[in-house]
């Protein structure tokens, strides 16, 4: 898993691309694009609270801190950090 400990500011916004149903879960950042890969489905927007999950653990700081500001229902989601 990737350290993204560095991004955790308070009012950050940060800027993933989630793919749902990976067959393993984790954060990369490839070419400057934080990904997160989780096994999960998109129904009933659990592939998001679990992206939210691993991002949250890539960053060290608790999920509840980080809310869904974009893209509730797409692969690119905007996530801030409260």
């Amino acid at each position: 898993m990737t350290d993204l400990t560095h991004l955790a500011q308070p009012g950050a916004a940060i800027a993933v691309r989630v793919t749902p149903n990976a067959r393993r879960a984790g954060v990369d950042l490839v070419e400057g694009q934080i990904r997160v890969a989780v096994t999960e489905t998109p129904e009933g927007g659990k592939a998001t609270e679990a992206a939210r999950a691993a991002l949250a653990k890539a960053m060290g700081v608790a999920k509840t801190r980080l809310k869904l500001v974009r893209g509730a229902t797409a692969r690119d989601k905007l996530f801030r950090l409260d």
